[in-house]
């Protein structure tokens, strides 16, 4: 089948300018070590994240909460300066003073420590951006690659049928075969033309969405991961506490905890201490005395007790110890089922693999034989063929949701962000 065989052949070639271009880090990245991406996709996932908007925003957000923390250090009161003149008759006092508010009950310091807990919970959602960000790059690179292996599926499937209706109209001339049968080859061709025209702008959506998340025209054009290369799930083990949710959701409790402590100290009045000194003068052109005083002056909390603070903030800590709870159960919850379900894939694909039923070009030629020498319908080699060549698109499928898989057990298992080189980057 002359038509079949130089799209394989372009397909190969393809294929080998591909690998030509990233062989050099590719291949011994996955031949020593696959929990780690080679480094040419590290390199791409790393420039789309810090290229992309929300690299920017979660660096705003953690200058935001290092700059709340720095202010949150700095004392809380400053002086005040007094200046007044009475004019008391015939006298007139003159005098200059400074206010002070003292922080006796330590105010400072438990904004202080509040304050560096809402940076630990910015720093793990930065982490959860960053790895969130990096599991939508590898899911729309997954579906680009399906989007892609369709087309070329599709491909071959309009070369086939086109290539049949072509001997079915000349078995027709010949009158080997009805014009039933010849029609019916024909409306195989057109729906498969039909369908070509869906498959591609599915390719175009993928694009689209890969391009959303940082994608690059480089690696649209074919970068393809070998994915007999991906490891096996290794066995759950206990911890959570590493994983930027857990550690968010964590900090979050911590700091609305020490809001609780903020708001009882904030119940606690701080007194002002104030020293003056000026003159006093008796009638005019008179003699004159110098006046020195102290002042101690303390708020009193009668009208408003701030209570109702301390009870909003104790309910803030309960609810995000709750909140704790639940992110915990979830994680737990999650990282069985993606643990699961990536095994269930690969199992899947490895029997997808070894199938010899998603060999199309043996079938395919087999099926043409077979209708040459009469032993198939017309209609009989098109179902077969339909089902061979569906088998070949679910296999791409299969694929694609391998990867997402697999991207969602590294990310279940706190191993996404090393994979794919994010770990320890802003």
């Amino acid at each position: 089948m002359p038509v079949f065989r130089l799209s394989r052949r372009h397909f190969v070639v393809r294929a080998a300018v591909a690998l030509l271009a990233i062989g050099p880090w590719l291949a011994p990245a996955w031949a020593t070590d696959a929990s780690i991406a080679p480094p040419a996709i590290r390199q791409a996932l790393q420039a789309a994240w810090q290229q992309h908007p929300s690299y920017r925003a979660t660096e705003a957000q953690l200058a935001a909460a290092r700059a709340h923390l720095t202010a949150a250090g700095q004392p809380l009161y400053n002086p005040e300066l007094e200046l007044s003149s009475d004019d008391e008759g015939a006298d007139r006092t003159t005098s200059a003073g400074l206010n002070l508010t003292l922080d006796l009950s330590g105010k400072r310091r438990v904004r202080r420590d509040a304050a560096s807990a809402r940076v630990d919970q910015v720093a793990a959602e930065a982490r959860v951006h960053r790895r969130d960000f990096a599991r939508q790059w590898f899911t729309g690179w997954a579906d680009l690659q399906t989007a892609q292996q369709r087309v070329r599926t599709g491909e071959r499937r309009l070369a086939l049928v086109t290539r049949f209706g072509e001997l079915a109209e000349k078995q027709f001339a010949a009158d080997d075969i009805s014009g039933l049968e010849r029609d019916l080859a024909f409306l195989a061709r057109d729906e498969a033309q039909a369908e070509q025209a869906q498959l591609l702008a599915e390719q175009a959506d993928a694009e689209a969405r890969f391009r959303v998340v940082g994608g690059t025209s480089e690696w649209i054009a074919g970068t393809a991961l070998p994915t007999d290369a991906l490891p096996t799930p290794d066995p759950i083990d206990g911890g959570l506490e590493t994983l930027p949710d857990w550690q968010a959701a964590q900090a979050a409790a911590t700091a609305a905890e020490r809001e609780v402590t903020v708001a009882r100290r904030n119940r606690i009045a701080d007194p002002t201490i104030g020293a003056y000194t000026g003159r006093k003068k008796y009638d005019l052109g008179g003699p004159t005395d110098n006046v020195v005083g102290v002042a101690v002056t303390i708020p009193l909390f009668v009208r408003n007790s701030y209570r109702a603070d301390v009870v909003a903030a104790q309910a803030d800590a309960d609810m995000a110890q709750a909140d704790l709870q639940r992110v915990q159960l979830e994680l737990e919850t999650d990282r069985r089922r993606a643990t699961n379900s990536y095994a269930a894939a690969v199992s899947a694909w490895k029997r997808w693999k070894g199938s010899r039923g998603t060999d199309v070009e043996r079938r395919a030629n087999l099926l043409e034989k077979l209708w040459r020498e009469g032993e198939l319908s017309t209609a009989d080699y098109l179902l077969q063929l339909k089902q061979t060549l569906d088998t070949q698109l679910a296999g791409a499928e299969l694929e694609a949701r391998l990867w997402r898989h697999y991207a969602d057990y590294l990310a279940a298992t706190g191993q996404l962000e090393r994979w794919a080189g994010l770990e320890g980057t802003p």
